[in-house]
């Protein structure tokens, strides 16, 4: 499967330097995520509070990739196939 949303990728820069929501309540992540669509960032769903996929649920941004550090691999939500942002 292909993701058929590629066209709504921005060029976004990082909303923040950590899990939005997190830091707002003195959360914790374990892995970051950045929507390609918006920039929101969020923690992944090895963390407590999933931020990235509710942001999802909330808006409706199909795609997000990692943010960490030598990681170039995105998620479409919608279609559920892995990306490759290398």
């Amino acid at each position: 499967m292909k993701c058929t949303h590629l066209d709504q990728i921005r060029d976004v820069t990082p909303s923040a330097k950590g899990c939005e929501e997190c830091l707002k309540m003195g959360g914790r992540w374990v892995h970051l995520r950045m929507c390609m669509i918006c920039g929101h960032v969020g923690c992944c769903d090895s963390s407590p509070g999933k931020h990235a996929t509710e942001h999802f649920h909330k808006t409706k941004d199909p795609i997000m990739r990692s943010i960490e550090p030598g990681e170039d691999w995105g998620w479409c939500y919608v279609d559920e196939v892995e990306l490759d942002f290398s």
